[in-house]
């Protein structure tokens, strides 16, 4: 069995190995049946269906990604959110609609990144599968990564349809002769060792008893007796998903760093051969059309393996909208797939990250020396700075951006596809996100600021959203008298508009009026050109940390809601193209210097 160093340094040697495999592929024409027949995103509405066709085309233009294969943006129908499990039966549709009887021989990737990043707010105009990544040349994207790690699936892998997300990362060794075979009827997924704490905000598996003793190896196929949705502690005890490392499991490197005696196998991705895409898309066929939100991983697995029973279908703990026909739906779900196998592939040398949130992303990019040494994340990468890449603060991070000489950037922060000037100086902890800051500033510690080009009425217009790493865009009011429970900065909303001289009011927010939060208030003004919303953001920021006034009427004001619907992809990225072209030119110059 493997233990400790060694097992992480092979771990590291197959996330490079797949790195590489993947570099030699961008911008070539892949034989059939070595890479996916068809790789499909979702996107949550129109305007993020273009926002996402947009940057495809702009990757495969510049070769990018592998060519010959079929890219597809599928969005959502409009109506009621579907979720990633609606969002799925959708995708096989348009699938049948697309490619008629042919659909039966093609290996899918499917990658979730439909929604609007509440929880990290960078990627909300452009796309979680779109985040920008401190490594390879040109810079990958999650794009990129997802395609990279999953490179060696697609010949191992029967007609079907492999389903993930747009902002988790798998790494994981096998031995030299294994295979991660998707060639099993129903459902198969990758399962990974760890800490009960992190089983309870993911899915863990209850393995059937294997019927032999045998050394643990990095790869083993099981089967699942049921499946767990955020289960409780004491659910997996009671359960029997609670392993004992003595017993059988990854020893201390394997896996999950922070096991202890006790460990549970988690979920991340999982495939779903053709035949149960059939089933899948029949049972969409009947519904019609979908009410409520379906979950691909608690709706779709919790019916699978002997184990299982409709226990879950009444449980709304961990649904973000209970809706009166969930039930019914999920019922329904359940007859259809009971019986279906659940098999399961343990990777017992494997990590699994998630960043889908500003404090995941910082930490991982900026901080985490694991996943540095295990992916090669550099501290800056594509970029103009001050200073060599030696001398950077070491836990800063510099992507596509340029730093003029006397701007600095604290340690843990983070800047990308952006512009400083000579007396800008960036705190700690905080994300600077497509902005071009050319005054003198300083942009204090734990802050997010990203900039918006946006299309009102014909004109191109701009407006920054500034926010505290700490603040909770998804919390919502449903009455103006509790606008003071919503905090901004640490400061209560209601302090914070007295401040800004605006009036609570229903013309304050944007959207629904039983959803008042920081994604509907309207207090960023919209400004004609890039630096001047920067500055005027910071401003608002700025009173409220100094809790001096600074009237916001007479402004244009617009919530984050509404920017995203203004927004004018074509600008922002022609802002990333002109910074692109300044960083070649100068790095050609600094060689010919040399």
């Amino acid at each position: 069995m493997l233990v400790g160093a060694e097992a992480e340094i092979l771990l590291q040697q197959a996330t490079r190995k797949r790195l590489e495999k993947f570099a030699q592929l961008r911008g070539k024409i892949v034989p059939t049946g070595e890479f996916w027949d068809v790789v499909v995103i979702t996107a949550l509405d129109k305007k993020q269906e273009i926002a996402y066709q947009q940057q495809l085309s702009e990757k495969l233009k510049r070769k990018e990604l592998p060519l010959g294969v079929h890219y597809h943006v599928f969005v959502d129908p409009p109506g009621p959110k579907l979720g990633n499990g609606g969002s799925t039966l959708h995708v096989l549709q348009c699938l049948e609609e697309h490619y008629g009887d042919k659909w039966d021989s093609l290996t899918v990737i499917l990658i979730h990144s439909g929604g609007y990043s509440q929880r990290l707010p960078n990627a909300s105009a452009l796309g979680k599968i779109f985040t920008a990544l401190p490594f390879g040349d040109p810079v990958y994207q999650m794009l990129d990564l997802k395609l990279a790690m999953y490179i060696d699936f697609p010949i191992q892998m029967n007609p079907g349809v492999l389903i993930t997300c747009a902002d988790d990362i798998e790494l994981y060794n096998i031995g030299e002769s294994d295979f991660i075979r998707f060639d099993q009827p129903g459902f198969t997924a990758l399962a990974h060792p760890s800490s009960l704490t992190i089983g309870m905000t993911h899915g863990v598996f209850v393995l059937e008893p294997s019927s032999h003793l045998t050394e643990k190896r990095q790869l083993e196929y099981r089967s699942c007796n049921r499946f767990l949705h955020k289960p409780s502690i004491e659910s997996m005890h009671q359960s029997g998903a609670v392993c004992l490392m003595s017993q059988s499991s990854p020893s201390e490197g394997m896996g999950d760093s922070t096991l202890n005696s006790e460990f549970v196998y988690t979920d991340s991705l999982f495939y779903i051969d053709h035949a149960t895409s059939k089933l899948l898309l029949t049972l969409y066929k009947q519904i019609g059309k979908l009410c409520c939100e379906i979950d691909a991983y608690g709706d779709f697995l919790q019916a699978l393996g002997p184990g299982a029973t409709l226990d879950y279908v009444k449980n709304i703990e961990n649904v973000s909208k209970e809706e009166s026909c969930l039930v019914e739906i999920r019922e329904k779900i359940f007859r259809l797939l009971k019986g279906l196998p659940l098999n399961v592939i343990l990777l017992n040398n494997s990590k699994f990250y998630h960043i889908g949130t500003t404090h995941e992303y910082l930490f991982h990019l900026t901080s985490d020396r694991k996943l540095q040494c295990e992916m090669g994340l550099l501290p800056t990468i594509f970029s103009i700075c001050p200073k060599s890449a030696e001398d950077l603060e070491k836990s800063a991070c510099i992507i596509h951006s340029i730093l003029s000489p006397m701007s600095c950037v604290a340690q843990g922060s983070l800047v990308e596809y952006s512009r400083l000037g000579s007396e800008v100086s960036v705190g700690t902890n905080s994300i600077i996100s497509g902005c071009c800051i050319d005054t003198k500033a300083h942009i204090p510690p734990n802050t997010f600021i990203t900039t918006l080009s946006m299309r009102i009425d014909g004109e191109l217009m701009y407006a920054s959203m500034v926010f505290g790493i700490e603040d909770n865009l998804k919390k919502n009011v449903t009455k103006l008298s509790d606008v003071h429970l919503l905090h901004y900065f640490g400061v209560n909303l209601g302090e914070c508009l007295e401040l800004w001289g605006l009036r609570v009011s229903d013309q304050l927010f944007s959207g629904h009026k039983s959803a008042l939060g920081l994604w509907t208030v309207r207090i960023f003004p919209v400004c004609s050109t890039l630096s001047d919303s920067v500055e005027v953001s910071l401003r608002i920021l700025n009173s409220v940390k100094n809790m001096s006034p600074f009237q916001l009427g007479g402004l244009k004001l617009l919530s984050v809601e509404e920017m995203l619907c203004y927004k004018d992809i074509e600008d922002m990225l022609k802002f990333r193209q002109q910074l692109y072209e300044e960083i070649t030119l100068q790095r050609l110059k600094q060689k010919s210097d040399l």
